[in-house]
């Protein structure tokens, strides 16, 4: 009987951990050797010298939603984020000069990059969000977040200087605030019921639908990313047309222009093993190289490993 009470209590924890409630020291563990120095910064690129947050931010939240242990690098790099924050006032872009890391660009995604900053200083462990101050933190980060927002259509503007709102940078701040009314909000800013598929930005001379692998294509599989609920047809249609019309132009791609390795990770949440095989085959020989980010990085460390038998190239095309 002992032995009985044992056994079962044996599978229950392994149960436990298969629907990923398993403690951290079980998770997989984030690695950025290359992407990381001694200040804390986290870079876009391997051994790079530009640090933009957002790709920093994104690829940290990504791997803790997919629940990898990031526990080595959020502290230093929150740390690193609140020194040039406080510095400048805002956020921005930095390069690396021999004098140190500086702000030299303005920022691209102001919206999606303080609601990354929330989600991952409200996600920090208690000691560490004790030793960041990270209360007075997230209320600075809100009240730049609230003043981005377009009172009359529910969503977030790009920056105060860009005043126009982008489909995919409000499903990222939508994901860090599922609870709230911006899913209804982004519905009905975005969707074009007519023609089955999703503005791109509020900007009325963008052109829609437009033609581009991005910013066209990639906003369309971007909810099913975030599990965002307003996907007319469900997400397993909407992934099948999108992969029936876009897949072929994302594998070609690969080697000369991002890998988007974030659909690689929709894939594999979709179950298609046979197109994440292809995005690996394609994709890791040029890891590390110009085109491959810090985002990229961390969805090579969360995929399956790629085994043999290789995919047959006309499966990949």
């Amino acid at each position: 009987m002992r032995r009985a009470l044992q056994s079962l209590r044996q599978g229950i924890a392994a149960l436990a951990c298969l629907l990923s409630v398993c403690t951290a020291s079980a998770a997989k563990t984030l690695d950025l050797s290359g992407y990381t120095d001694a200040s804390g910064a986290i870079t876009v690129q391997h051994h790079g010298d530009t640090v933009d947050p957002y790709f920093s931010l994104q690829a940290l939240w990504l791997a803790q939603s997919q629940g990898m242990d990031i526990s080595a690098h959020a502290l230093p790099w929150a740390r690193w984020l609140n020194r040039q924050y406080t510095a400048t006032g805002h956020l921005g872009r930095y390069c690396k000069t021999p004098q140190g890391w500086i702000w030299c660009k303005a920022p691209d995604a102001d919206d999606s990059s303080l609601a990354l900053w929330l989600h991952l200083l409200r996600n920090l462990p208690a000691s560490e969000r004790q030793k960041l101050n990270a209360t007075a933190l997230e209320a600075r980060a809100w009240q730049d977040l609230q003043q981005l927002q377009d009172t009359r259509l529910g969503i977030y503007k790009v920056s105060p200087q860009v005043t126009h709102g982008l489909f995919m940078d409000n499903l990222e701040v939508w994901s860090t605030l599922p609870g709230s009314r911006l899913a209804q909000s982004i519905h009905s800013t975005f969707w074009d019921a007519p023609r089955g598929l999703f503005r791109v930005s509020t900007q009325p001379e963008h052109p829609h639908p437009g033609q581009a692998f991005y910013p066209d294509a990639t906003a369309q599989i971007y909810p099913l990313l975030v599990d965002f609920p307003g996907i007319p047809g469900g997400a397993a249609q909407h992934y099948q047309r999108w992969m029936a019309q876009h897949r072929g132009p994302w594998l070609q791609q690969v080697g000369h222009e991002f890998p988007w390795g974030l659909i690689a990770i929709v894939a594999w949440q979709q179950g298609d093993a046979q197109t994440v095989r292809c995005w690996q085959h394609k994709a890791l020989p040029f890891r590390h190289s110009f085109f491959w980010t810090v985002t990229d990085e961390v969805v090579a460390q969360l995929l399956p490993p790629l085994t043999a038998p290789l995919p047959n190239p006309k499966d990949c095309s």
